[in-house]
């Protein structure tokens, strides 16, 4: 609609004032709620070939165009210097047939030839369970690369797990001291929070070793030297990389009990992935193109042996690649999973889902990678977002403080479930059916609550806060579509049926008006999401359509309806409302349930 107004201006233009100028010169918008009309024309940049006052241009403007495109146009009103427009009803009940006609209105087709975007995201260490911050990162990652396909792009989801390092050999090293032949099934544990424990147990073990260290006098850091346990840990490592058979077999039989827990808690959370990498396999790639660096003179090899890179012409410090015993870091890691992904796909846009404590790390490994002569270095994206805590405050996975993926979700099921009991919005539903939909309601407003939000801003996550029937919540949204979803079973039932098109001539009230001009403007929506990376405007939008939905279905009957036009009028808008809903919803990853 924006586009037709526009092109009817530049047509104004032409004949009042004699100018050819294009459509990209006219700017066209939602008029504000406090004024009449829908589009608003801002009548600034027109002054200069009008040469009249803008009241005066806008004005002569509106009278044009309700003179001349009155099938357009059917009125007007002009404050200061902008022209809102009131858009004809026939063009409205047009642009609703337009979105009848499209299953998926909004979203453009993936072709074999459009670009290629890969987003990495979850990247868990297999020494823990999945946490609230994990939940929030695999939220969005998953969420981006639905609205990346919805904008056309082909996409491939991707994951790196950390199966390697110090942190995995802490496990190990536990399992090896206190495990006593435990396993995931002898202890009736998930194998991902059987092997978190461990490595909970191992920094038990450490303070209370650094403690007693200290009370020997010793500083801070040299009782951190002096360390046995990290010793022990550092030698483990270095036993894995040369290759050693035992440490070797011990870390893929501990991993595996932690993959088995990482894959139940990513099919319950609703999150796949379409290639999944393991730093055990990259690592060598990556230790390879440091050594490619040194022999090139890019990096430097210092007297113990570690491998340094000098960033201090980029205005950065000295960044470590190799340890003095040969072992990697991340950035080495990193390294090496980049190249071997650029060689796998013919990647067109490389997004990386990492909070924003790793700004710095991924601004070093695009500068590193360009060193390199990779091509694609300078290319990376980093998806930087903020951390998630609790109103307890930070959390910890050393000190096992941290909330398990797991738990939030039994938590956040088990609160809709009492708050949809004691709301009463059960007692016509089976056992199972109840069940069910208080795991839609949770798991829905889990993920809303954090996707609602921009991902630049932190978030202190309230389970209670998140599901609320009246309130910008998912559980709000659902129940609004499952209301939709039963009047359309009703219509149904009582042979009324949604058409393919309406009548041009179909009369039309101001909000039935308002809600067409919502739905017409989610292409544009979903665009602008693409283009800005942000789940958030998509989650806030369909608020904004359920929350104006609910005002039409408590001013206007549908069912009881006598006029026939009407009915059938309000029926399509009911159910093109819950299908850009369900669209909507779709990319964020939520699943909607049909009655509630």
């Amino acid at each position: 609609m924006e586009k037709k107004i526009a092109v009817a201006v530049v047509e104004a233009v032409k004949a009042l004032y004699g100018a050819e100028i294009g459509t990209e010169v006219i700017q066209v918008q939602p008029t504000k709620r406090e004024f009449e009309g829908h589009l608003t024309v801002v009548v600034f940049p027109l002054l200069e070939v009008s040469k009249r006052k803008p009241e005066e241009t806008g004005r002569s403007l509106g009278d044009y165009l309700v003179t001349h495109r009155k099938e357009l146009v059917a009125g007007f009103n002009v404050v200061k210097g902008f022209l809102n427009i009131q858009v004809a009803a026939s063009c409205w009940v047009e642009v609703l047939n337009g979105i009848q006609s499209e299953e998926r209105f909004g979203f453009i087709p993936v072709s074999a030839e459009a670009p290629l975007v890969m987003i990495e995201y979850s990247s868990p260490n297999t020494n823990k369970p999945l946490h609230l911050g994990h939940i929030r990162n695999n939220l969005l990652g998953y969420s981006l690369a639905e609205i990346m396909r919805a904008n056309g792009k082909r996409v491939v989801r991707t994951n790196i797990v950390n199966d390697r390092g110090i942190h995995i050999c802490k496990s190990m090293l536990a399992w090896q001291k206190w495990g006593n032949g435990a396993t995931p099934m002898s202890m009736g544990l998930k194998g991902d929070r059987f092997v978190g424990d461990f490595y909970v147990l191992f920094d038990t073990y450490y303070e209370e070793e650094q403690l007693n260290l200290k009370a020997e006098g010793l500083t801070e850091k040299e009782a951190e030297q002096r360390s046995t346990l990290m010793a022990e840990t550092r030698e483990m490592l270095r036993l894995w990389e040369a290759g050693d058979t035992a440490i070797r077999r011990l870390w893929k039989e501990m991993n595996e009990w932690v993959y088995a827990g990482f894959e139940e808690t990513y099919r319950r959370l609703g999150i796949d992935f379409d290639r999944i990498y393991y730093e055990s396999d990259t690592y060598t790639e990556g230790k390879k193109e440091v050594e490619r660096g040194v022999s090139e003179g890019l990096f430097e090899r210092r007297a113990d042996g570690s491998v340094w890179a000098d960033l201090s012409a980029e205005g950065l410090d000295q960044k470590l690649l190799l340890r003095a015993d040969g072992t990697s870091v991340y950035m080495t890691q990193d390294i090496g999973t980049a190249k071997l992904r650029f060689d796998d796909y013919p990647i067109d846009k490389m997004i990386y889902v990492v909070g924003n404590e790793q700004d710095y790390h991924f601004q070093v490994l695009s500068i590193l990678l360009d060193k390199l002569g990779f091509a694609f270095g300078k290319g990376l994206m980093h998806f930087s977002y903020g951390m998630v805590d609790l109103p307890e405050g930070k959390m910890k996975s050393r000190k096992g403080t941290v909330v398990d993926a797991d738990d939030l979700m039994d938590e956040m099921i088990r609160t809709a479930r009492v708050i949809s009991h004691d709301l009463g919005k059960q007692e016509d539903f089976s056992t199972e059916e109840a069940e069910e939909i208080a795991r839609l309601v949770g798991l829905g407003s889990l993920k809303y609550f954090i996707l609602k939000i921009d991902p630049h801003r932190n978030i202190t996550f309230n389970p209670k806060k998140s599901i609320d029937f009246n309130g910008n919540t998912g559980s709000f949204i659902q129940y609004t579509y499952a209301r939709i979803r039963s009047v359309l079973r009703k219509a149904k039932e009582q042979g009324f049926t949604v058409p393919d098109r309406l009548p041009s001539d179909t009369p039309l009230a101001s909000k039935e008006e308002a809600l067409i001009q919502l739905l017409a403007t989610f292409p544009l929506l979903v665009q602008e999401a693409g283009e800005r990376y942000s789940p958030a405007l998509v989650a806030n939008y369909v608020y904004s359509l359920a929350k104006e939905y609910n005002q039409f279905y408590h001013d206007y009957a549908i069912l009881r309806e006598t006029n026939l036009s009407v009915r059938t009028l309000r029926l399509m808008l009911s159910y093109n409302t819950a299908k850009i809903i369900h669209s909507g919803m779709s990319l964020l990853g939520i699943a909607l349930p049909e009655r509630m």
